[in-house]
């Protein structure tokens, strides 16, 4: 009896200095930092900007006087890294920064290209609070201040801007890539320090993209927009990639998610539309004549979205004419991706990894100087497959029905 009672009373004592919020944090002390900037002051010191969220004023609208409050604020701080930079910032804000809503972090692109991304990975990946599943972009020909400044109409949070445009251009258009920290940790790991980190650009005035009347214009003067894919080799930013090249990398990588491509016919240019529906890429690698080789494999389905000219899709043979012309015009692109990836000694497709897990012998010879001498002297070789399942509603083009009629 006197045991249940030592263990009762044992059990009771545990309940008391369990109970209670001792790690508790009150939304009202609390600064939400929505995204991170980081560049690089004169004095060589960092400059962390910190876009925090106003809660007021993003559930809110029009304030008194017919005046509307921005949904974020800017808080601006330097040091020699950013931990220090970080604590300087609370001497500023009257709440403690709160960094697991961060959804963003932006490097200006003179730092990226002077000392590069890989410098603050410490930080933020041994940081509690920081995710590394946070999205990483580079300010393209801006800087990370500059592109956190810029007020956005539709969303209110510029943060969020920036991670819907990535996710729907890339499911749409398939030029740009939504990379995380930790994709990018992936990267620099297994490509010898070369990999893709997604761009944004800041379209228009800089002083007039953070002022209220930014957001209350139907045209915005200034605005944010998806722009390229940045090259890294050795963490630092050597290149961008835009346009058809950076399409070709997506399709490498096999990130493709949805796209459009033009084709010429009878000599009027990019007159029909293919719109992809399903893609995949398979990418292998071999040794020949002891010079790495590498098979890319891509199969596409998709319909028809657009036709400009008159052409009856009935016809079988007018379908496998442009099955051709698309299958030609996806290997350009990857030709593109390559040839450029090549000239900047940069393995951003992991032809690497293809080469080591196919022929791991000759992989331990090859991968002390493989950016610099193998890689740029590979032999590839690309063979698209292209097929048009649907043609939309109707099957003649428009055009085609004028000219009978």
């Amino acid at each position: 009896m006197a045991r249940k009672i030592k263990i009762l009373f044992i059990l009771m004592s545990i309940s008391f200095l369990l109970s209670g919020c001792w790690s508790k944090k009150e939304l009202t002390d609390l600064a939400i930092v929505a995204a991170m900037g980081i560049d690089k002051a004169e004095d060589g010191k960092y400059v962390m900007t910190l876009q925090i969220i106003n809660p007021a004023n993003v559930a809110g609208g029009m304030r008194g006087g017919g005046s509307q409050s921005p949904p974020v604020t800017l808080y601006s701080a330097t040091g020699d890294n950013l931990v220090e930079a970080s604590r300087r910032a609370s001497s500023k804000i009257s709440r403690r920064l709160y960094y697991a809503h961060t959804n963003l972090v932006v490097i200006g692109e003179d730092l990226a290209r002077e000392e590069g991304v890989a410098t603050f990975i410490d930080a933020i990946d041994r940081d509690h609070e920081f995710r590394i599943t946070t999205t990483m972009v580079i300010a393209n020909h801006s800087s990370a201040e500059d592109l956190l400044r810029t007020l956005t109409p539709v969303d209110k949070i510029p943060a969020n801007k920036v991670l819907k445009t990535l996710e729907f251009s890339q499911k749409k258009w398939g030029h740009n890539v939504k990379t995380s920290i930790q994709d990018v940790m992936k990267g620099l790991h297994s490509s010898k320090g070369a990999t893709v980190v997604s761009g944004f650009r800041l379209l228009g005035d800089p002083k007039h993209a953070g002022l209220p009347e930014n957001i209350q214009e139907s045209e915005p003067e200034s605005t944010l927009e998806a722009s390229g894919i940045a090259i890294i080799k050795d963490g630092k930013l050597v290149d961008w990639q835009y346009g058809k090249a950076a399409r070709g990398t997506v399709w490498i990588r096999d990130e493709i998610q949805g796209t459009d491509i033009n084709i010429d016919w009878k000599g009027k240019k990019e007159v029909i539309a293919y719109q992809t529906n399903r893609q995949k890429t398979n990418v292998s690698g071999a040794m020949k004549k002891g010079r790495p080789h590498v098979s890319i494999h891509t199969r596409v389905e998709g319909s028809i979205g657009e036709m400009n000219v008159p052409i009856d899709i009935t016809d079988g043979k007018m379908i496998s004419q442009m099955e051709k012309k698309i299958e030609k015009e996806i290997e350009g692109e990857i030709k593109k991706a390559i040839e450029q990836a090549q000239a900047n000694q940069a393995d951003i497709f992991g032809f690497d990894d293809v080469i080591r897990r196919s022929r791991p012998d000759d992989w331990n010879k090859l991968k002390e100087m493989w950016n610099e001498v193998y890689f740029p002297d590979a032999k590839v070789d690309i063979k698209v497959e292209a097929y048009i399942r649907r043609a939309g509603l109707r099957n003649k083009s428009f055009l085609s029905s004028l000219e009978e009629a």
